[in-house]
């Protein structure tokens, strides 16, 4: 178990992983992956169907209409979304597919139902707050009609695509070498992760910020980049290294000086 379980009279911020119990708990898992594959209903129906709207006029704000249909002439265009909506919906469906590979084909430890429940309601959160942004005419990225292209959505989307290829690509790459009986009790050292030790988290603050960028514009994109950011370095990572110091010890540390950067590559 991590260190945040040790009994030092402080008080240690909470893992939610269950580090080195490397098991399946089936309901935790299927609770997770449940929500995960749920939740771009949720996000089609606030950005086709209104679901939010209410919520919006509630708090005096008023609702953006939707822009001219997608024509690929093929079955999205039956989605009946703008090209900007079609690009935001495909990011909730792109997180929630990266949550779910991650979940069956990686992650070695075990996943609580409570766990499972409440990582799939976080996710959902912000994902529903990046649609509810988006269709808010006072905090949409969208500025002109839903015209296509525009920069937040430009910006927005080339950090989405590359941080969640940078998180997935990395851990695919950890998790070959650790499945190989060769390298067992070795600390993994190659690929993206000899750019960085925690390349993954930081991945995932770039498509985080990339998704709220497109839909709710610079301010949202530049706060949700601050909260995870601040939760990797401050929290996250703190709780895995002393995990991983314990558990590899010399090895973890010839890791370190190796690769110095903990979470943004030649820089930090």
């Amino acid at each position: 178990m991590s260190s945040s379980n040790k009994n030092d009279g402080s008080q240690k911020p909470v893992d939610r992983i269950a580090r080195g119990v490397k098991k399946t708990n089936w309901l935790g898992t299927a609770t997770f992956f449940s929500a995960r594959v749920t939740d771009p209903f949720l996000q089609y129906g606030i950005l086709a169907k209104g679901y939010g709207n209410s919520l919006i006029e509630l708090l005096h704000g008023s609702v953006l209409p939707q822009g001219p249909g997608l024509i690929t002439n093929t079955p999205i265009d039956a989605l009946g979304l703008s090209p900007y909506r079609s690009i935001v919906l495909g990011m909730a469906i792109g997180s929630s597919i990266k949550q779910n590979i991650h979940l069956t084909t990686i992650m070695q430890e075990e996943i609580t139902p409570a766990t499972g429940a409440a990582v799939g309601a976080f996710n959902t959160l912000f994902n529903s707050l990046n649609s509810l942004f988006f269709v808010c005419a006072q905090t949409s990225a969208s500025v002109n009609g839903e015209h296509f292209p525009q920069t937040p959505l430009i910006v927005g989307s080339s950090l989405y695509a590359v941080g969640i290829t940078l998180e997935l690509l990395s851990e695919v790459q950890r998790a070959v070498f650790k499945k190989d009986p060769k390298n067992k009790g070795k600390v993994y050292e190659g690929g993206l992760f000899g750019l960085s030790r925690h390349i993954n988290y930081f991945g995932y603050t770039m498509w985080r910020t990339g998704y709220a960028l497109a839909c709710g514009g610079w301010i949202w994109g530049a706060t949700v980049a601050a909260l995870f950011t601040f939760d990797f370095t401050q929290r996250a990572i703190p709780l895995l290294q002393s995990y991983l110091e314990e558990r590899y010890a010399e090895k973890y540390s010839h890791y370190e000086q190796a690769v110095p950067y903990k979470f943004i590559p030649l820089l930090w």
